[in-house]
């Protein structure tokens, strides 16, 4: 089923000279990303409705539903940043007050981030709470007397308190417009976006030893172009399956997809106040329940899972705001894990370094650079380092510096490497096997800047 190529970003007095372009359109180059068809988790629904966040927003959804016909197991993982936003604490206090349990659905609004508004944007946040679970137990699903149990999400301009009447009045509609279909959940993945110019949507099918029988299904969207460089999660992410799995599993399962997966991006190295990664599972397709990781499926589930989460948060760097590539850093031969990940997360957020990838200079000197000042990493060795160019053709490695000896580099072949819209560089911290960190990034452009030299008008 085709997606709707008009539901692109808002237009009219919102105008800007960004990269989302006019009249709804997806980019050519983007199209490829968006998904026509896919296969969703049973016993959820989705859907996108049009509040108006931004007065300028007469047509395309803003407000994304997703709701379980059963209680789902739920967990999450949230920013760090000190200034967290009103929705990032009322869903946090849900979950710690049900421990996971009895997590029915999930609100998401864009337009507005809700975030530095006070006791204000607090009751804000609990009142689209609220107003979901009335729907939901209108509709006849009981309650457990444990509270509410909605996750809720924002995100937009930070310091701007909601046009909460108006969102409360859309809920009810968006409870009505829920579907199964692909179409429903293609307009949810819509309504989370900002100044992404494309929506971000995954699913897919798999079995595990548990049940081999039982065919469950995962499916996920998120948003994000600006402001990513995480910690624990990276601006808004939902995540649905049908497979039974209990509360404190799915946040080990999350916790350790994350860590590989959305905390291992950067566009431009800031954290927002409403990063916000939730996963619910409802258990609708039946099976044997994981409930620790020694339960049979846990480790088959946790590499299903990590992998479903680093092809999601992919999509995220593919958008970046003005991104013209699509850059993997790995980092090899370490003596830990953290340090590996440390050297490439300091890489993918160094401005010199994305510059140069920008204009196409293979300046590996920058690359160099910020391997050594990456802070608190003891495996770094400037004699065992040795960095190269991966080409997505398949050719052989460019060798730019072996053993710390730089190499005599074909300037030309670098050039021609670096048109390439993928490129990976690799980074090995010594010629002796040890632990290895991916992170995915991408260059920093002219565009970038103005589209954020002019975010709020």
């Amino acid at each position: 089923m085709a997606f709707k190529s008009s539901w692109f970003p808002y237009i009219k007095t919102s105008l800007r000279h960004y990269s989302a372009p006019l009249e709804g359109t997806v980019p050519q180059a983007k199209q490829k990303y968006v998904p026509t068809s896919g296969t969703y988790p049973r016993g959820f629904l989705a859907s996108g409705t049009n509040v108006g966040v931004k007065p300028a927003n007469t047509r395309f959804p803003d407000l994304a539903l997703i709701a379980s016909e059963k209680p789902c197991s739920g967990a999450a993982v949230f920013t760090t940043n000190k200034f967290q936003a009103a929705p990032v604490k009322v869903s946090q206090a849900m979950l710690e007050r049900r421990k996971g349990c009895g997590v029915r659905a999930i609100v998401v609004n864009s337009g507005c981030a809700n975030a530095v508004t006070g006791k204000g944007g607090l009751e804000d946040a609990q009142s689209m709470g609220r107003k979901v679970d009335e729907c939901v137990d209108a509709d006849g699903v009981q309650g457990d007397g444990d509270g509410g149990g909605t996750i809720v999400m924002s995100t937009g301009v930070i310091g701007q308190r909601l046009p909460i009447k108006k969102i409360l009045n859309k809920i009810p509609t968006g409870y009505d417009n829920l579907g199964q279909s692909h179409d429903h959940w293609l307009a949810a993945a819509r309504a989370i976006c900002t100044t992404d110019t494309f929506p971000k949507l995954l699913s897919r099918s798999f079995t595990i030893p548990s049940s081999p029988d039982t065919t469950y299904h995962l499916a996920g969207m998120t948003k994000g172009a600006g402001m990513i460089h995480p910690n624990m999660a990276t601006l808004l992410g939902i995540l649905c399956t049908d497979a039974p799995i209990s509360p404190p599993a799915l946040q080990t399962l999350l916790n350790y997809a994350v860590a590989r997966s959305f905390n291992s991006i950067s566009v431009d190295g800031d954290m927002s106040t409403n990063d916000t990664l939730a996963i619910l599972a409802n258990g609708a397709a039946g099976g044997e329940t994981i409930t620790t990781p020694e339960s049979k499926g846990f480790a088959e589930l946790k590499e299903v899972l990590t992998a479903f989460a680093s092809d999601l948060a992919k999509l995220v760097v593919r958008d970046g705001e003005g991104a013209t590539k699509f850059v993997t850093i790995r980092v090899t031969n370490s003596s830990s894990f953290a340090d590996a990940k440390k050297v490439a997360s300091t890489i993918a957020r160094s401005p010199l370094v994305k510059t140069a990838l920008y204009g196409k200079d293979a300046n590996w000197g920058r690359i160099l650079c910020a391997t050594g000042y990456a802070e608190g990493v003891t495996s770094v060795v400037p004699e065992k380092t040795s960095v190269s160019f991966i080409p997505t053709d398949g050719s052989a490695e460019l060798k730019l510096l072996v053993n710390g000896e730089p190499e005599a580099v074909d300037e030309v072949r670098a050039a021609q490497i670096l048109e390439a819209e993928d490129l990976e560089i690799l980074v090995k911290l010594s010629d002796e096997e040890g632990e290895e960190a991916v992170y995915y990034t991408c260059d920093l452009s002219h565009e970038y800047v103005t589209i954020n030299g002019d975010y709020r008008t």
